[in-house]
C-alpha cells in the first residue's frame, strides 16, 4: 500500500452517470488486476474505494459511477486537481492458472476492473488464448467501454436487461459452460450468484462489491462469512475463489 499524490489529467463522462478519470502519479504498488484505490476527497471524512480500470507506469485510469455527493464532486474535478490516493489495496485476480479460453464477465460498475484483467490475460505470453468478454447492463444508455474491449479482443458480447441493445437478458444468457476453461467476474452479488450457478463446473474467481470503511483491513466493516470463517473484502479480497464463498 502506498499513499501518493496524483494529478488529474483527464475527467470525462462516458454515460449520464459514469465517468472516466485519468491521473498521473506513482502506480508501482498496483500489481494485479482487480485491486482498488482509496481516494481522499476534499471535505469528505471517508475515502472512496474505486476499482482500478487500468494502470501503467505513471498513469492511473479510474472509471466510476456517480452515486452520491463524493463521486458527484469527483465528476466536477478539472485537470490539474491534486488528489491523495492510497494505491495497491486488496488482492486481485490470480492469472497463473488461467486456461486457454477464459470467460471475463463485468456487470455495470463491475465492468472497469475487467479491462485491466483482459489486457493482462492477453499480455502474459499465451498467444493461443481465446478470451470471451461479456458486459451486462440494464439498458442501452448505460453501456460503456464496449469499444475499448473490442480493441483488445474480438469476442465481446453485450447484454441488456430490457433488450434495447445487444442480447436481451442477463449476462448468463449467452453462456455455454462447456466452451470455457475458467471464468472471472465482477458485479452485483445477484449476478455473481447466477454466474456461479451456471459455471459451477468451471474454476472461477469473483470480485465482491462491499461497502468499506478504512479499505485496508483495520475496521473490519466489510467482513463476510466464507467456508473457512470470516474474511475482509478489502484486505483478503475483493477477489475470492468462487468455491470459497457461501451462496445460501
Amino acid at each position: 500500500m502506498k499513499d501518493q499524490l496524483f494529478t488529474v489529467k483527464e475527467n470525462t463522462r462516458l454515460t449520464e452517470s459514469v465517468c472516466r478519470m485519468v491521473l498521473e502519479g506513482d502506480t508501482s504498488a498496483i500489481t494485479a488486476p482487480g485491486q482498488f484505490v482509496n481516494v481522499q476527497l476534499p471535505g469528505r471524512y471517508l475515502r472512496r474505494p474505486i476499482s482500478v480500470c487500468d494502470s501503467k507506469d505513471g498513469e492511473l485510469t479510474l472509471v466510476y459511477k456517480v452515486v452520491g455527493e463524493g463521486t458527484a464532486d469527483m465528476a466536477e474535478m478539472l485537470p490539474g486537481t491534486r488528489l491523495d490516493i492510497l494505491t495497491g489495496l486488496g488482492n486481485g485476480y490470480d492469472l497463473r492458472k488461467a486456461g486457454p479460453h477464459p470467460l471475463v464477465i463485468g456487470g455495470g460498475v463491475g465492468v472497469p476492473p475487467m479491462y485491466k484483467l483482459t489486457k493482462e490475460l492477453i499480455g502474459d505470453g499465451r498467444i493461443d488464448r481465446h478470451i470471451t468478454v461479456v458486459l451486462g447492463f440494464n439498458t442501452k444508455s448505460e453501456v460503456f467501454y464496449e469499444e475499448e474491449f473490442r480493441d483488445l479482443v474480438h469476442d465481446v458480447i453485450v447484454t441488456t436487461v430490457d433488450g434495447s441493445y445487444g442480447i436481451k437478458g442477463y449476462v448468463t444468457m449467452p453462456l455455454d459452460p462447456a466452451y470455457y476453461s475458467d471464468y472471472y467476474a465482477c458485479g452485483p452479488l445477484p449476478m455473481l450468484k447466477a454466474v456461479r450457478k451456471v459455471m459451477a463446473e468451471r474454476r472461477g474467481q469473483l470480485s465482491l462489491e462491499e461497502r468499506m470503511g478504512c479499505g485496508f483491513g483495520a475496521c473490519m466493516g466489510c467482513s463476510i462469512k466464507v467456508k473457512s470463517g470470516y474474511k475482509r473484502v478489502c484486505k483478503d479480497g475483493p477477489v475470492f475463489s468462487a468455491d470459497e464463498l457461501l451462496w445460501d
